[in-house]
């Protein structure tokens, strides 16, 4: 059965290089069919709505799929993709689609990454709650860590282009190419205990002390 369905589930591959890329030729060439499968490479995808903007990272095994606005959506949201490192598609077509109907367990495999990134959006949700930066910061470097991390000796290894997110003692390395180390419940029990550098007050100045003296505060 797996050799008679090589034969018919073959798709376009389709190629993006680093930067920015528009997907919506792609997407209307989906048609009404799976979507773009990512083979290889790293994509960030921004959801912009009024003025924030939510990213998305994906990579291989994830299914991305056109959006389709409703007609009950009441919101106005913008899409753009970028990729972090050179990128292969597979163009799942509505022809791709028929060719493997006979072989339903493909399509329930691929309705399974879906579901994936869905649950991980959950996740990153869930991440993004945490009142405080650095729990945030290392949240998510160990939900990427599950997905792309490799284990070493010296801890998991993410390969990565995350230059911004390097915190001191929590992750080592140069860019594109991270460490970290220990486990994520000492990273969290180690930041809870000290206090936010962002929440600690600013020394004050020569001045302000001045007035308050002034002022008999």
């Amino acid at each position: 059965m797996r050799l008679a369905a090589r034969q018919v589930a073959t798709a376009r591959v389709l190629d993006a290089e680093i930067g920015e890329c528009d997907l919506s030729a792609w997407f209307e060439a989906v048609g009404s069919g799976l979507g773009l499968l990512v083979l290889d490479g790293l994509i960030a995808i921004d959801a912009r709505v009024g003025n924030r903007t939510a990213t998305e990272l994906v990579g291989p095994g994830d299914l991305l799929q056109p959006g389709r606005p409703l007609a009950e959506d009441l919101l106005e949201r913008t899409d753009s993709w970028r990729a972090l490192s050179a990128t292969r598609f597979a163009l799942l077509d509505a022809e791709f689609a028929e060719r493997v109907r006979p072989w339903p367990q493909i399509v329930n495999t691929l309705l399974m990454r879906a579901g994936r990134r869905i649950a991980d959006l959950d996740v990153l949700r869930a991440i993004t709650s945490q009142p405080r930066l650095e729990a945030r910061l290392v949240l998510l470097l160990w939900h990427l860590a599950a997905r792309w991390g490799r284990v070493e000796p010296t801890g998991i290894r993410v390969s990565l282009p995350l230059g911004r997110l390097a915190q001191a003692g929590v992750v080592t390395g140069t860019a594109g190419d991270w460490h970290l180390h220990g486990t994520v419940a000492d990273h969290l029990e180690s930041l809870l205990e000290r206090p936010s550098r962002l929440e600690e007050p600013a020394a004050p100045t020569r001045r302000s002390a001045r007035r308050k003296l002034a002022s008999g505060a």
